[in-house]
């Protein structure tokens, strides 16, 4: 029974995948010096531009332990920077010039990746997934 328990779990199976997924991509973004969970980091700063953690940490669904020892990794190689915000207690985070350039260096590697998992799934297919993932993402207990 509890093997079945396991191969049938939403959460065992998710995390297998993810897993997975996060191989791919660190193995297609390898030419560009970064690692998936850094390119999606480095995209979310982008996106939000200077941005409060708070803000940021809710973006990428992160407690706000992880997402600073993450950053702190970022901020390490010049990718960004970390400062006060107007209020001192808050910090806020920005990319660096670098962080920027190595972005854009790193795009044509997720674009190709991405390419292959559309091309590995199918379009509709990888498009359901995408909807069922978002829509995963909104489960709180």
């Amino acid at each position: 029974m509890s093997g079945r328990i396991t191969w049938q779990c939403a959460c065992f199976n998710s995390r297998k995948a993810a897993r997975a997924i996060t191989k791919f991509y660190d193995d297609m973004l390898a030419p560009s010096g970064l690692k998936a969970t850094q390119l999606t980091m480095l995209g979310a700063i982008s996106i939000l531009g200077t941005a409060q953690m708070s803000e940021l940490a809710s973006l990428v669904a992160l407690d706000k332990t992880t997402l600073t020892r993450n950053l702190k990794l970022l901020q390490s190689d010049g990718l960004i920077a970390i400062a006060a915000g107007l209020d001192r207690r808050a910090r806020v985070v920005r990319l660096t010039r670098t962080g920027t350039d190595t972005l854009e260096r790193a795009l044509p590697f997720w674009r190709e990746a991405q390419q292959r998992m559309v091309e590995h799934l199918g379009e509709s297919r990888w498009r359901r997934l995408v909807a069922d993932l978002a829509e995963l993402n909104a489960i709180s207990p």
